[in-house]
């Protein structure tokens, strides 16, 4: 149990296990249900989505209008709770805002509303919980959906005695995503109009982001070299100035793997476990996979990707390197799903090369864990890489990680040429001529220096990002914000 155990209302847009669109919802379970294990007394809130898994689960708990400025008409919402880990998550009920086919966007278009969605998810969380009457030590924000937070607490919630001892963190997993909005969607925010000069975007706009920024009390980038980026007009998407303006509120923690889920030796997802001590699952796993991807059974090298089809993956440097890597008797799987125009042009280039290349557009969880298994050298070319979780999972199933040195890439992958600590391959040109160079470099170690690659296959599979070491400076942090 936690000496001086803490109240956390932990905030999030999306929750692994109830609805998921990146590795902001593993964090979102992981992190709270560490601080639990620690004795910590946590709760989640987030949004009841009309897709939400385990929806008819919940039970209502109360039924409640929502304040407005005067002239405006309330705001109904119903409040519901199931269980998760052992700790209950709270659902804000809205079917104007919520109801939805998707959380933010449909047919990679984002919803024209999302500004006023998750102002009225930061104003109905502060009431909710006061209406549950759970006074939280710390109210943990997580990107922009949630930027509001910390401006609310210190405005209509600045005299609230029920929120007297209440301090705010917010997370930053992507600040290149920062939820710019007109300021005609904060009409139930009247608070804004006197902060509004510090937290515009331009020609009346809104940036959700700097304003969690700007008002939280404690600041938390998912990587040390994130946070180091952030500081930077090259790695601030915008806002250095100010990153700059809170850098001494600013920390860089390091996201933890969850392992439970993780785990090669245990993985329910895979046709044949292993360990660091018994490679001979992953060759099953690496035949499954090729099976499953319609490639041929083959002895040549499997490389494998899992991730969203955008530009920061890197994958518009992929898809040029891949014209002269496919020539190699290599394979490549990728699954993936996003911008379609990056899918056309994998899928031509499958259609090209359909003996080397398979691209799978979708995401499946099974098959995310299949790539990671049956792989050996795993792809993340990322422009930039908040923290990443795909490497850490690479690592522990002994596919060797193939990465651009950038935020949580460089905290977590050690290059081939750093002898007896190498755990994978870095290269730091952000050009398709960068990425191949890096990727021929890996297959020609693969191919002439088997025995050093099962060494650092070892090596990889040792290193542990474990969620206590993590959650220990988490801890630190909730108390330097509230002084303690």
């Amino acid at each position: 149990m936690a000496i001086d155990p803490l109240k956390i209302l932990f905030v999030a847009s999306e929750v692994e296990g109830l609805i998921k669109t990146g590795g902001l919802a593993d964090v979102a379970r992981a992190l709270p249900r560490y601080l639990a294990q620690q004795g910590h007394d946590v709760r989640i809130i987030l949004p009841f989505y009309k897709t939400l898994k385990r929806r008819n689960e919940a039970r209502l708990l109360a039924s409640r209008w929502l304040p407005t400025p005067a002239g405006q008409e309330d705001i109904g919402y119903r409040l519901h709770q199931l269980e998760l880990d052992g700790f209950p998550v709270y659902l804000i009920d809205c079917p104007r805002y919520f109801e939805r086919a998707e959380p933010y966007a449909e047919h990679n278009q984002a919803y024209g509303d999302n500004g006023e969605r998750f102002a009225f998810l930061a104003a109905a969380t502060l009431h909710a919980t006061e209406q549950l009457g759970f006074a939280p030590d710390i109210v943990h924000c997580n990107d922009w959906h949630t930027g509001l937070l910390p401006l609310l607490l210190k405005t209509r919630h600045g005299h609230n005695p029920f929120f007297a001892q209440t301090r705010s963190v917010i997370s930053i997993h992507n600040a290149a995503f920062q939820g710019v909005f007109d300021r005609q969607q904060f009409w139930a925010v009247p608070e804004i109009q006197d902060y509004e000069q510090r937290i515009n975007y331009d020609y009346g706009h809104i940036n959700l982001l700097k304003c969690g920024v700007l008002y939280a009390d404690k600041i938390n980038a998912v990587s040390p070299n994130y946070a180091s980026e952030l500081l930077t007009h090259l790695g601030a998407h915008g806002m250095a100035s100010v990153f700059q303006q809170r850098a001494a509120d600013l920390r860089g923690i390091l996201n933890g793997c969850d392992y439970q889920d993780w785990d090669p030796a245990t993985d329910p997802h895979l046709p044949a476990n292993y360990d660091a001590k018994a490679l001979r699952g992953k060759r099953l796993c690496r035949a499954q996979l090729q099976q499953d991807a319609g490639l041929p059974t083959s002895d040549d090298p499997v490389y494998g990707m899992v991730c969203r089809l955008t530009e920061q993956k890197g994958v518009h440097l992929l898809i040029p390197a891949l014209e002269s890597f496919l020539r190699h008797k290599v394979q490549l799987v990728i699954v993936g799903s996003g911008d379609p125009t990056l899918a056309g042009q994998l899928q031509a280039l499958a259609a090209r090369f359909p003996t080397r290349l398979a691209f799978i557009n979708t995401y499946d969880d099974r098959l995310a864990h299949l790539v990671e298994a049956g792989a050996d050298i795993f792809l993340m070319p990322s422009l930039f890489e908040p923290c990443g979780l795909n490497q850490m999972y690479s690592l522990a199933y002994g596919t060797l990680p193939l990465v651009r040195a950038v935020g949580g890439l460089k905290d977590t992958v050690v290059d081939w040429d750093v002898a007896e600590q190498a755990t994978g391959f870095c290269f730091t040109d952000p050009t398709a001529n960068g990425l191949l160079d890096a990727m021929r470099r890996s297959l020609l170690y693969f191919l002439q220096e088997p025995e050093r690659f099962a060494r650092v296959q070892h090596t990889a599979m040792q290193t542990r990002f474990d969620w206590p070491d993590s959650v220990a400076q988490y801890v630190q942090m909730y108390r330097d914000a509230l002084g303690r």
